[in-house]
C-alpha cells in the first residue's frame, strides 16, 4: 500500500492525503501546475466531500485506466451532471466492492446518469433480461451465475448510488431508510425469482404447481441489508422431488451469484426435509413447533414459486403465530432465547456487536416481535412483518409510549444506517463496529454515515458518541419493554378473555376468584370507559392486573383499591405510563392493593412513593435518620404550628407507605420497619414540639422554661408499630429567676400544644401522644421538672415504674436536660446490687393480673400477639425483669432495644442460647404479624387471624404463596410461641 502524506500545494485542503492523489489529479485533467483545472473545481470539491477522498479518487483513476476510450464522456458527465456526480463519488469513495465491480464492467456506470437510477418494479425483468438467451430460454450453470451476478451488483450499485448520493451533493434527495431497505428486499425477490427460473431450467420442470417460496426475518419484513442471508422455506407439492431439485438448484445459484438462500428455519431446521407439502408443514406446527418458530413465522411472506401455493401457507400459519402467545411459558421461552442470543457474542466483541449486542438491532426487534405476538391476538394493526412499521403500531395503540416507540425507532434506524454503510465498504457482511482506536476507519464511516464534527468533536468522536448513546438508549427501552411481567401475564390469559365480553368475562373472572364478579365488571367499565389514550391503557393493563390480582387475598378488594386510586390519580400525568412501561411496578402494586388495606388509603395521598416500586434500591436506600433530618428540615421552614403539623403528617404518611410496601415486599426485616416507624415518629414529635414553642416564644416574648420529651414504651425502645401510640413523658428545667410553678405552666402549655396538634382526627393513622406512664399516670401533672421527678421516684417510685423506665430515651427537645434526665433515672432502672426479690415477686404479680385483666374476653391466648402465651409481653417482661435484676452488672444490659438485651443476656451467659434464640424468634415472629395484621386490615389488631381472607393476607405477607394452606402459618406461629412460653416461664417464674 502506498505511503499516505499531505500532497504538495493547495490539493491538500480537498482532503487528499494518499502521495499517489498528485498524479491521479493530473492524469485525469483535473490539475495543472497552476492548480485546479478550468471546470474541474466542482468534481475536486464533491471529491472532497466523500466519505474517503482518496478511495474515491483512486475508484476514478481505475475506470480511467480500464476504459480511456469512454473517458471523455465520464469526465464530462463528472464536470456537468450534479447528480451523477454526487452518486459515482459517493459510491467509489463508500464501497472498494462496487468500485471494483464498476472497473470490471467500465459501461456500468451510465445507469448513474438517469434521473431514476433504481426502479424497483423493473429489477425482476432486469434480472431475467441478462439470464434469457436468444431462444427465450434461460442460461444455466456457470453462464447464469455469473450473468445473474453482473446483473445484480448492477441494480445493487443503483440502489446504492441513490443512498449515498446527497453525501457528496448536498441538496440531493435523501431516500428514507425504509425506501431503501424495501429497495434492497425487491432486489432480492427479484434475485429469487431469477433464480428460480435458471434452476426450472435445469431441472426441466417449472414451479408453478410444485414449489413456493417463503421468505422469513428480514427478506419477509421488507427490511434487508445490502448484505445478507435471505432466510427462506420452501413448501412443495405433487411429487416433492422435482420440488426439492428446484429449490436446491436456485439455492445454489442465487447463493453463488447474489447471497447465501438459507432454509435453516424450516421445520426441524438443517436436520428436517428441506421442501415439505402444505399438510406436512401444517402437523409439524401443530405438534411439534417451539415458540421461536412461531416467532419467526411472524415475518413468513410468499415471494417466488407458486403464488396460490405461497398465500395458503401463509392462510395457514397466520392463526398460528396470533395464537402462540397463548402457549404456556410463550414469553419465558422468547426471554430466555435472547439472552442465549446475547450469550453467543464474543466477550471482545460484546460493546461493537451493532446486531445481536446489549443495544444493538436484535434488542428492538426482540421487543416488537414479543409485544406483536402478546398482543396481536386481538389487534389485527400489529401484525405487520415490518419491525418499524410494528413500532409505529404499538405507540399508536398505546402498548409502547409514543416518545418511546419514536425513540427507539430513530435509534433502530441509526444503527441500520451504521450497518448498511460498513457492510458496503467491501460487500460483506459485517455487524462490528470500529475499534476505538482506529480513528481512520471511525472518520470515513462517520462522513458516510452523514456524521459531522460538533462540540470540538471530531466526525469520528461525534459517530462514537451518537452510537453510545443509540445503544444505551435502546438497551434502556428494550429492558423496559421486553422484560417487563407484564407481558407475561398477558400472555397467560387466553385470548378470549382480553376481550371481556359481559358474559365470558364474569365467568371468567369468577374462575379466577373474584366473589363478585358483576362488581368487578363494573369496576373494569369504569375504568375502560370513552376512547381517551387513558382508557386504552387500562384496556391494555386491565387483563394483566386481573391476573395478578387474582394471585391475591383479596382481589373483589384489590380491584376497588385499583380503581379508586386510578380515579384520585387521574390528573396525574405519570401514573398509568409508569404501570404501562414498568411491568413490575404493576405486579407489585396488584400484590399490595390485594393485601392490603393501609397501602391504597395511603396511596391515594402519597401518590409519589408509587414510583419507587420499580426500584428496590430506592425503595429501602433512604436511612431512617436520613428521612429523620429531612423531616425535620421540611417542618422548620413552615409559618406556624399548624402548616408545621401538615407538612409532618405529609412527610410521615410518605415514609409510612415507604415502609408498609417494602415491608409486605419482603424488602425490610422486622428491625428495620420498627425502627423507620420509630424513627419518623420521633422526627414528627420533634417538629411538633418546636412548633409549639417557638409559638408560645412569641406569645410571651421570652422563655421561661426548656422541655425535653422522654420517649416510653415502644418509642423508647425504637420499636414501633404501623399502629403504635407514642409513650412519652414531659420535663421541664426553669429559667434563670423562673418559679418552678412558671416553667411548669408553660411547659405544659407546650405539651398539651402537641398533643392536640398531633392528635387532630385526619385519614391517617392516628398520631396519638399517650403521657399515662408518668408518675401518678392521669391523675398526676402532665409536665414536672427533673427534681420533682426525681423526689417522685426517690420516695414513691415502684416496681413497675422502674421497669418502665427500662425503655426511657430521650427524644426530643433541650438536649441537655434529657441527659440529666437520663442520668437521674439510671440507678432507678439500673439498681445497685439488683433488683429486691420482693419487688421481683411484685412484677410477676403484676405480670399475671395484667394478662388476666386485659387479655379481652374470648380471646384465644395462643393467637394473641401481645397478651397471649409466648407474645409480645412475655418476652419483653422476661427480659426486662433480668435487665432489673443483673444490669448493674452487665453494662450491655443497659439498652432500650430487646433484641439487643437478648444479645447481651446470650453473651453473658444469663440465659442460654437456645433459650435466647427461642424469644428473640417469638419476639421477631408476634411484631411482624401485629404489624401485618395492621396492614392487612388497616387498623390496629392484636390477635393472628383465625381464618379466613384476613390469615391468607397476613399469611402471603409473610411469604406463602396463593396455593399453600395458611393455616399451616398459623400451626407454625403457634408453636413458635409455644417454645417461647416455656423458655419464659423458666427464665420469668422460676428464675
Amino acid at each position: 500500500m502506498a505511503e499516505r502524506a499531505r500532497t504538495a500545494g493547495s490539493a491538500a485542503r480537498y482532503g487528499f492525503t494518499d502521495t499517489r492523489a498528485d498524479g491521479q489529479l493530473r492524469a485525469a485533467g483535473w490539475w495543472d501546475a497552476a492548480g485546479p483545472a478550468a471546470g474541474a473545481i466542482d468534481v475536486l470539491s464533491a471529491l472532497s466531500r466523500a466519505a474517503d477522498p482518496d478511495l474515491a479518487l483512486l475508484g476514478l483513476d481505475r475506470l480511467r485506466e480500464a476504459d480511456e476510450d469512454g473517458w471523455t464522456e465520464l469526465d464530462t458527465a463528472l464536470r456537468q451532471n450534479r447528480t451523477f456526480r454526487g452518486r459515482l463519488v459517493a459510491v467509489l469513495g463508500t464501497s472498494t466492492a462496487l468500485a471494483d465491480f464498476l472497473v470490471a464492467h467500465p459501461g456500468e456506470w451510465r445507469c448513474l446518469v438517469d434521473n431514476r437510477c433504481t426502479v424497483p418494479e423493473t429489477f425482476t425483468e432486469r434480472l431475467l433480461e441478462r439470464l434469457r438467451r436468444d431462444d427465450g430460454t434461460y442460461e444455466t450453470g456457470l453462464p447464469a451465475e455469473q450473468a445473474l451476478r453482473a446483473a445484480y451488483r448492477g441494480l445493487l450499485l443503483g440502489i446504492a448510488a441513490a443512498d449515498l448520493g446527497h453525501l457528496v451533493e448536498p441538496g440531493l434527495e435523501q431516500p428514507p431508510f425504509r425506501e431503501i431497505a424495501s429497495q434492497l428486499t425487491v432486489l432480492a425477490e427479484a434475485a429469487l425469482t431469477a433464480g428460480l427460473a435458471v434452476a426450472e431450467q435445469e431441472v426441466g420442470a417449472p414451479a408453478e404447481g410444485a414449489l413456493a417460496v417463503i421468505a422469513m426475518g428480514k427478506t419477509g419484513g421488507r427490511e434487508l441489508n445490502y448484505v445478507s442471508d435471505v432466510d427462506v422455506i420452501f413448501v412443495g407439492t405433487g411429487e416433492l422431488a422435482v420440488a426439492t431439485r428446484l429449490a436446491s438448484t436456485m439455492m445454489r445459484v442465487v447463493g453463488k451469484a447474489c447471497f447465501e438462500v438459507d432454509a435453516a428455519l424450516r421445520p426441524e431446521g438443517k436436520s428436517g426435509a428441506l421442501v415439505r407439502t402444505l399438510e406436512g408443514h401444517t402437523a409439524y406446527y401443530q405438534k411439534w413447533a417451539k415458540t421461536w418458530e412461531f416467532q419467526a413465522l411472524l415475518k413468513a411472506r410468499p415471494v417466488a414459486g407458486d403464488a396460490e401455493l405461497g398465500r395458503q401457507y401463509a392462510e395457514m400459519v397466520a392463526p398460528m403465530v396470533w395464537s402462540a402467545a397463548d402457549r404456556d411459558n410463550f414469553v419465558n421461552e422468547v426471554q430466555q432465547m435472547r439472552r442465549r442470543v446475547e450469550d453467543h457474542v464474543a466477550s471482545e466483541h460484546a460493546e461493537r456487536e451493532l446486531k445481536l449486542g446489549r443495544g444493538g438491532l436484535r434488542d428492538v426487534e426482540f421487543a416488537v416481535q414479543l409485544l406483536q405476538l402478546v398482543h396481536g391476538r386481538i389487534d389485527a394493526e400489529l401484525r405487520s412483518p415490518s419491525t418499524l412499521d410494528a413500532l409505529e403500531a404499538l405507540g399508536v395503540g398505546g402498548y409502547v409510549g409514543r416518545a418511546d416507540a419514536a425513540e427507539m425507532s430513530s435509534s433502530y434506524e441509526f444503527l441500520r444506517t451504521v450497518e448498511h454503510r460498513l457492510q458496503l465498504r467491501r460487500l460483506r457482511r459485517t455487524h462490528l463496529f470500529p475499534e476505538t482506536t482506529d480513528t481512520a476507519e471511525l472518520r470515513v464511516l462517520a462522513r458516510a454515515c452523514g456524521i459531522v464534527p460538533s462540540r470540538g468533536r471530531t466526525q469520528g468522536e461525534a459517530l462514537l458518541s451518537e452510537f453510545r448513546r443509540h445503544a444505551k438508549g435502546i438497551r434502556r427501552l428494550h429492558e423496559k419493554v421486553f422484560y417487563r411481567p407484564l407481558l407475561q401475564s398477558v400472555a397467560n390469559v387466553p385470548t378470549e378473555a382480553l376481550r371481556l365480553t359481559t358474559k365470558q368475562a364474569a365467568s371468567r373472572l369468577a374462575a379466577l376468584g373474584y366473589a363478585a364478579p358483576e362488581g368487578a365488571l363494573q369496576h373494569i367499565k369504569a375504568l375502560t370507559a370513552g376512547v381517551s389514550r387513558r382508557a386504552a391503557i387500562q384496556q391494555a393493563l386491565l387483563p394483566v392486573l386481573l391476573d395478578f390480582l387474582a394471585d391475591t387475598p383479596d382481589p373483589d378488594g384489590g380491584l376497588l383499591s385499583y380503581r379508586k386510586v386510578s380515579e384520585a390519580l387521574e390528573g396525574t400525568p405519570w401514573y398509568l405510563r409508569v404501570l404501562r412501561d414498568e411491568g413490575t411496578v404493576v405486579e407489585r402494586l396488584a400484590f399490595l392493593l390485594g393485601t392490603s388495606h393501609l397501602v391504597p388509603d395511603l396511596l391515594v395521598r402519597a401518590p409519589e412513593v408509587l414510583q419507587l416500586l420499580g426500584d428496590p434500591a430506592r425503595m429501602t436506600g433512604r436511612s431512617p435518620a436520613d428521612v429523620a433530618t429531612s423531616l425535620r428540615a421540611a417542618v422548620r421552614r413552615q409559618p406556624g404550628p399548624s402548616a408545621a403539623v401538615a407538612a409532618a403528617r405529609s412527610l410521615r404518611r410518605h415514609e409510612m407507605l415507604r415502609v408498609a410496601c417494602a415491608d409486605l415486599l419482603g424488602l425490610l426485616d422486622v428491625p428495620s420497619v420498627c425502627d423507620a416507624l420509630s424513627s419518623v415518629w420521633v422526627a414528627v414529635l420533634q417538629g411538633a414540639l418546636s412548633a409549639a414553642y417557638r409559638k408560645r416564644q412569641a406569645e410571651l416574648g421570652r422563655t421561661p422554661a426548656t422541655v425535653a420529651v422522654i420517649g416510653m414504651g415502644r418509642l423508647g425502645g425504637a420499636e414501633l408499630g404501623y399502629g403504635s401510640d407514642a409513650d412519652v413523658m414531659f420535663v421541664c428545667a426553669p429559667a434563670e429567676g423562673v418559679s418552678d410553678a412558671d416553667a411548669v405552666r408553660f411547659a405544659s402549655s407546650v405539651a398539651e400544644a402537641v398533643r392536640k396538634m398531633l392528635g387532630t382526627p385526619s385519614a391517617d393513622p392516628a398520631l396519638v401522644v399517650d403521657a399515662d406512664l408518668r408518675p401518678e399516670g392521669r391523675s398526676g401533672p402532665l409536665v414536672r421538672t427533673l427534681d420533682s421527678y426525681r423526689a417522685y421516684y426517690q420516695r414513691w417510685g415502684e416496681a413497675w415504674e422502674a421497669q418502665a423506665l427500662l425503655r426511657a430515651r430521650f427524644v426530643a427537645g433541650d438536649d441537655e436536660l434529657g441527659e440529666r434526665f437520663i442520668e437521674m433515672i439510671d440507678p432507678i432502672r439500673y439498681p445497685g446490687g439488683g433488683l429486691d426479690p420482693a419487688d421481683a415477686r411484685e412484677i410477676r404479680r403484676i405480670k399475671a393480673r395484667v394478662e388476666t385483666e386485659r387479655m379481652p374476653r374470648g380471646a384465644d391466648p395462643t393467637r394473641n400477639t401481645k397478651l397471649g402465651r409466648g407474645g409480645l409481653a412475655d418476652v419483653e417482661w422476661t427480659v426486662q425483669l433480668l435487665q432489673l435484676q443483673h444490669a448493674h452488672e452487665v453494662p450491655a444490659l443497659r439498652t432500650t432495644s430487646t433484641l439487643d438485651a437478648l444479645t447481651a443476656l446470650a453473651d453473658a451467659g444469663l440465659a442460654p442460647v437456645e433459650s435466647v434464640a427461642s424469644l428473640r424468634e417469638a419476639w421477631l415472629l408476634a411484631t411482624r404479624v401485629r404489624n401485618a395484621g395492621m396492614l392487612v386490615r388497616g387498623k390496629a389488631v392484636d390477635e393472628v387471624p383465625s381464618s379466613g381472607r384476613d390469615l391468607a393476607a397476613v399469611a402471603r405477607a409473610f411469604g406463602y404463596s396463593v396455593d399453600d394452606d395458611p393455616g399451616e402459618f398459623l400451626d407454625t406461629y403457634r408453636r413458635v410461641t409455644r417454645q417461647a412460653h416455656a423458655v419464659v416461664e423458666e427464665l420469668f417464674y422460676d428464675n
